[in-house]
C-alpha cells in the first residue's frame, strides 16, 4: 500500500510538470523534453513540448522514442548523478549546434523519477544570456518550480507567441523586468514613463488584479480585457523560490514561498476585429444562399402551377422537370443557409433529392422504392451543386423511363469515394436500355444535360449501359476527379 501511494503521487507530480510544460517550452524559447529511465540503459521520452515562440529544433514530435545510453548518454548518466547543479552543455543536432540544460524530477525517492532536457539552438541560447538578470532569474525560478509540481492550471493557458510581452514582478507585484514587446504595448496605453521599479498598480490595467489572484490561488490565469481602444489577452504565471535550500531536493511543505508572477501580454485588438469581420460576412453570405432558396422554391412554385394549368401533358411533364432540376440546386443552397463551411455532404443532399422524387415524379399507382448506399462523401459548392443536378437527372431519367410498363421496381444511388476520385451510381431494375442506345444520338435532354455537366464541369467520365451483375435494367456511372474550391489542388473530400 505505501509502494502504491507512493507510485500515485510521482505520477501525479508527472502529470502536473507535464501539463506546464508548452507554456514553459514558449518562454524558454527552447524544445522541453522529459525522460523517463524503463531500463539501466534506455530511456523513453514520455513528453516533448515544442515551442511557438520559434522555429523548434525538432521538426515532429519525439514523445513515445526510446533512446539508448550510446544515443543520450547524459541523460541515462543523469538518472544516478547527485549532487545536481544547474550546467549548460553544448551539443550538436543535425549538425548544428545546440544548448542543452538538465534537471531533474524528484518524487519521493532519492533518486530522479524523471529529467527534464532543455534544448535550444546556440544562437537562441545566446540571445537568452543577453536578456536580463532579473528575467533570467525568474524563467530558472518557474522552470524549478514546475519540476517541483508547484505550478498548477498551466495545461488551462493558450500557447504563447513571439509577438507576445513579457512582464516580471515580485511577489509584492513591483515590475522587475518588461521585456522591448511589452514596452510598446504598454506605451499604446498612454503610459511612456520608465516601468522598472514600479508597482503594477501604476500602470491602471488589470495587470495588478490578475497578477495579485494567481500569487493567492497559486495557479496560472489567462483573462482576456478590454482597455481604451484595444484588446488584451493577459497571461499570470506565478512561481515560487526554495530559498537557501539545495535547487533540487524533495520539498516540505512551506519549504517553498512566492517569488513573483509572470505575465504576458498579447494585443488581440486586430485578430479579434478580423474574426468579428468574418462572422458578419458568413451571416451576410448564410442569409444570401437563404434567399436564393427561398426564391428557386418560388420559381418552382410557379412553375408548378403553371404545370397544373397546361392541358398539355408533355408540357406539364417538362415544366415539373425543370422544377426538380431548380429544387435541386435549392437543396445546396439550403445546405449552406444553415452551415458557415462551403463544403456539402452529398449524401444529405442525395437523401433530400430522393424525397423530393418521390413526392413530385412518382406516380403514385407504382410502388418504386429508393435506396442510398455508401459512405460519408463532401464536396465543395460549386462541385455539389453539379453533382446534386446529376443525381436528379438520373434518378428522374430512371423513373420516367424505366418502369413505363411496370408497377414496381427499386432504383439505387450508391456513393463511392477513393481518397482522389468521386464515383457516382444510379442503379434500377427497370426495362433497360434499347439495342444500340446512344446517349448523344437517343438520349434525353435530362441525359445530354448529365454528359455535359460531367465532362464540362467535373472533367469527368459518363457511362450509361447495362447493370454488370446480370439483372436487368440499367447502370449510370458517374466518375470524376475530387478539386478544392476554384479547382486549384485536390481536396480530401472526408469533411
Amino acid at each position: 500500500m505505501v509502494l502504491d501511494a507512493a507510485h500515485s503521487k510521482d505520477a501525479a507530480l508527472l502529470e502536473r510538470v507535464q501539463g506546464a510544460l508548452p507554456i514553459l517550452a514558449d518562454l524558454s524559447r527552447a524544445d522541453l523534453i522529459l525522460f523517463r529511465l524503463v531500463a539501466p540503459d534506455t530511456v523513453l521520452v514520455c513528453a516533448h513540448a515544442r515551442p511557438n515562440s520559434l522555429s523548434p529544433l525538432y521538426p515532429e514530435p519525439i514523445q513515445g522514442m526510446t533512446y539508448s545510453s550510446a544515443e543520450r548518454p547524459d541523460v541515462v548518466k543523469a538518472f544516478s548523478s547527485r549532487p545536481w547543479r544547474r550546467r549548460i552543455r553544448g551539443a550538436t543536432l543535425h549538425g548544428a549546434p545546440i544548448a542543452r540544460e538538465l534537471l531533474p524530477v524528484y518524487g519521493l525517492g532519492s533518486r530522479p523519477i524523471a529529467v527534464l532536457s532543455i534544448e535550444s539552438s546556440w544562437l537562441a541560447h545566446e540571445r537568452q544570456l543577453r536578456r536580463s538578470r532579473n528575467f533570467r532569474r525568474a524563467l530558472s525560478r518557474l522552470q524549478e518550480s514546475v519540476l517541483r509540481g508547484e505550478v498548477e492550471g498551466a495545461e488551462t493557458l493558450s500557447p504563447f507567441g513571439e509577438h507576445d510581452g513579457i512582464i516580471v514582478a515580485d511577489a509584492e507585484t513591483r515590475i522587475r523586468y518588461v521585456s522591448g514587446i511589452a514596452a510598446n504595448l504598454v506605451r499604446r496605453l498612454g503610459f511612456l514613463g520608465r516601468l522598472v521599479g514600479l508597482p503594477l498598480a501604476a500602470l491602471e490595467t488589470h495587470d495588478e488584479e490578475l497578477a495579485l489572484k494567481a500569487l493567492q490561488e497559486r495557479r496560472c490565469l489567462e483573462a482576456e480585457h478590454r482597455e481604451h481602444e484595444f484588446t488584451w489577452q493577459r497571461k499570470a504565471i506565478p512561481y515560487r523560490w526554495r530559498g537557501l535550500l539545495p535547487v533540487f531536493r524533495r520539498l516540505r511543505p512551506g519549504e517553498s514561498r512566492p517569488a513573483g508572477v509572470l505575465l504576458t501580454l498579447h494585443d488581440a485588438t486586430e485578430a479579434l476585429r478580423r474574426e468579428q469581420e468574418l462572422r458578419t460576412k458568413s451571416a451576410m453570405i448564410q442569409e444570401i444562399h437563404h434567399r436564393v432558396k427561398n426564391n428557386l422554391q418560388t420559381i418552382a412554385s410557379l412553375l408548378r402551377l403553371q404545370a397544373r394549368r397546361s392541358s398539355d401533358p408533355a408540357v406539364g411533364r417538362i415544366l415539373g422537370e425543370s422544377v426538380n432540376r431548380i429544387l435541386s440546386v435549392a437543396v445546396v443552397h439550403e445546405f449552406l443557409s444553415q452551415n458557415e463551411s462551403a463544403i456539402i455532404s452529398i449524401r444529405e443532399v442525395s437523401q433530400r433529392i430522393l424525397a423530393q422524387t418521390v413526392a413530385g415524379v412518382v406516380d403514385s399507382s407504382k410502388n418504386i422504392q429508393f435506396r442510398l448506399l455508401g459512405g460519408s462523401l463532401h464536396l465543395p459548392t460549386q462541385q455539389a451543386t453539379v453533382c446534386a443536378l446529376i443525381i436528379n437527372e438520373l434518378v428522374q431519367n430512371a423513373v420516367e423511363h424505366g418502369y413505363e410498363g411496370r408497377s414496381c421496381g427499386e432504383i439505387t444511388v450508391t456513393l463511392g469515394d477513393d481518397g482522389d476520385t468521386v464515383h457516382v451510381w444510379v442503379e434500377d431494375d427497370g426495362e433497360g436500355l434499347p439495342e444500340g442506345f446512344s446517349v448523344a444520338a437517343d438520349g434525353s435532354l435530362g441525359l445530354r444535360i448529365v454528359q455535359t455537366l460531367v465532362e464540362a464541369d467535373l472533367k469527368g467520365r459518363f457511362v450509361l449501359g447495362p447493370r454488370d451483375d446480370g439483372c436487368e435494367g440499367t447502370r449510370a456511372t458517374v466518375t470524376f476527379p475530387k478539386s478544392m474550391a476554384g479547382g486549384e489542388g485536390r481536396w480530401n473530400g472526408r469533411g
